[in-house]
């Protein structure tokens, strides 16, 4: 029994290890090794600005704001706005901006996929800018964007979210995740081709879109996939910036479920990424669906602890016990204890992993459940990661 429990632990502690650490150190060597450079070009292509919103009066006018001080030639920026079946003062104050050149598109409520959908259809853009309504815009984001289009081998970009530190605490610690995830993204474009977007900040050649399934939880990864499918890189650029606001812990919880549950969605429309012998589906598994799997290879390993020999039986249940009672203990930890940089760590770690356990309640309950509304802190604070 032991020997097959060292063969069980091995695999579900080297499965994790993989994603965790070793693809992350084997893309910062194809990085290196193989660099694939941006050969960016100022344009002053055409861009029409998408932005989706169901019931956003809390949002809509700074973002308007926001979108008109874009450092971009207004002549040509064709800026619409897609109200989702809104029923608060949404539509109202979009048409205030009316004289400013932004369009109001109302259609039935059938969710962002639906409302995209209309948007991309009435575009006129070379370049389809999207957007969501909470994050407002560094002037210069759009331009940062386009000029990585400037690269003919480019089909698509992204910016990041920079979220802003609030005075009150209980955010979600995900500060340490959110710059792992950043480094990873830099290192799949030095390597070759990212394979989602920051969903609130990216930009696709018109030509390349796609219209999505009804039910799409994340466009941000088929508009994505659909431009590196048609043999176009897309990559990451840090300068292009959106501002965010702190979430609670058990609001990214939530977002989380969605966008993972939203990647076997993606798997559907795209069976390709299952191959995980072309690159393209290599990283995407290493990147993207190993994250769903690694709750049950961290539960193969706790199973399989109890039957290793001794003593690495009880130093392999130690470990582990660390680890998700540091987790457990974080809520009661105080903020400027010593201990709080490990356990804030261990706990983002651990809502990670029960996200992605739960991303598998898409195969059992209708898409549309997973949708919640994200209550975020708006007060005043210090940027940051």
């Amino acid at each position: 029994m032991s020997g097959l429990a060292a063969i069980l632990f091995l695999v579900g502690a080297g499965f994790a290890f993989y994603i965790v650490a070793g693809y992350p150190l084997l893309l910062a060597a194809l990085a290196k090794w193989h660099p694939k450079p941006i050969c960016k070009r100022d344009t002053n292509a055409s861009v029409t600005v998408l932005l989706a919103v169901y019931n956003g009066e809390k949002w809509i006018r700074a973002k308007l704001e926001s979108i008109l001080r874009l450092d971009y030639p207004r002549e040509r920026l064709h800026m619409l706005v897609i109200s989702d079946g809104s029923i608060d003062q949404t539509d109202s104050i979009v048409t205030e901006f009316r004289v400013q050149g932004v369009e109001l598109l109302r259609v039935p409520h059938g969710g962002k996929a639906a409302a995209l959908n209309a948007g991309m259809a009435r575009a006129r853009g070379d370049i389809l800018f999207f957007t969501d309504v909470r994050q407002p815009l560094e002037p210069d984001a759009l331009r940062h964007l386009v000029a990585c289009l400037g690269d003919p081998a480019v089909g698509g970009v992204s910016g990041h979210i920079v979220v802003l530190k609030s005075d009150g605490g209980g955010e979600a610690d995900v500060g340490l995740y959110w710059r792992f995830e950043k480094w990873l993204r830099d290192k799949l474009t030095a390597s070759g081709s990212l394979l989602v977007a920051t969903g609130c900040i990216y930009a696709l050649r018109r030509h390349l879109a796609r219209p999505l399934p009804a039910d799409a939880l994340i466009d941000d990864a088929y508009l994505p996939l659909a431009a590196v499918f048609a043999g176009y890189r897309f990559v990451f650029e840090r300068k292009a910036v959106a501002h965010d606001y702190p979430t609670q812990l058990d609001v990214e919880f939530q977002r989380k479920v969605r966008t993972l549950a939203g990647l076997f969605q993606v798997v559907r429309s795209y069976p390709r990424l299952l191959n995980i012998l072309a690159p393209v589906g290599f990283h995407f598994f290493s990147y993207k669906l190993g994250r769903l799997l690694l709750p049950y290879a961290l539960l193969l390993t706790a199973v399989s602890s109890f039957w290793l020999p001794r003593p690495l039986a009880e130093t392999a249940i130690a470990s582990q016990v660390s680890v998700y009672g540091l987790a457990a203990l974080d809520h009661w930890i105080p903020a400027g204890f010593v201990l709080k940089r490990l356990s804030a760590p261990c706990r983002t770690f651990v809502v990670l992993i029960a996200a992605a356990f739960c991303a598998g309640s898409i195969l059992f309950v209708p898409a549309a459940r997973l949708w919640k509304v994200t209550r975020v802190k708006t007060a005043s604070a210090t940027e940051g990661d």
